[in-house]
């Protein structure tokens, strides 16, 4: 019998704005997935294909968040851990190991994890992770552009664009911007 892994990655760490998304995926002997990568080498075309390819065949997949104000609590890393976590534990079926892109594994898993360094590139579990996370994050930030259009959430996602950093000054900080992030802070400072 072949051993389940899992892998693990996590999307949005960088933007100033929105939760932080992880996604958890077993894909099983059988998946017969060919082409996937890390999220970020693929247009958002070819993200959707994937991400639903992903969730038909894979023999398990979960996507968790933390939200805005978990990061702002925890700080940036301890909400993308807590995200991770939320993740691993929602899944129905549980992995012999967890594979994880990066340097960092949440601590409350019982299960064996390894961080791996650039794993979303090497490694097709986690690969397929950072797409499910990327694509569940992406469709929330365009849920808050309908709430924010003025923002420009639908192009930039909520990272720090010139595009972005012009609105936040024009028209102040939102309850979905990070106030612990130094530019929203500095806004946030100077509209008080």
């Amino acid at each position: 019998m072949s051993r389940l892994i899992a892998g693990v990655d996590e999307a949005g760490r960088g933007p100033l704005a929105g939760p932080v998304f992880a996604a958890c995926v077993i894909l099983g002997p059988e998946h017969g997935i060919a082409g996937l990568a890390d999220s970020k080498q693929l247009n958002e075309r070819k993200r959707d294909y994937f991400a639903a390819l992903i969730k038909e065949r894979a023999l398990d997949w979960s996507v968790a968040s933390a939200s805005v104000a978990e990061i702002d609590q925890l700080n940036i890393l301890q909400a993308t851990l807590l995200a991770m976590q939320r993740a691993i534990v929602q899944l129905s079926v549980m992995p012999d190991s967890i594979l994880i892109d990066g340097v960092h594994a949440p601590a409350k898993i019982k299960i064996p994890m390894t961080a791996v360094i650039k794993g979303d590139a090497l490694i097709a579990e986690i690969a397929a992770a950072s797409i499910l996370a990327k694509t569940a994050r992406d469709a929330e930030m365009m849920a808050h552009h309908l709430l924010f259009p003025q923002y420009g959430f639908d192009r930039h996602k909520g990272y720090p664009t010139k595009e972005h950093i012009a609105a936040l000054k024009h028209y102040g900080v939102t309850k979905i911007h990070r106030q612990s992030f130094a530019p929203v802070k500095a806004i946030g400072n100077s509209n008080d």
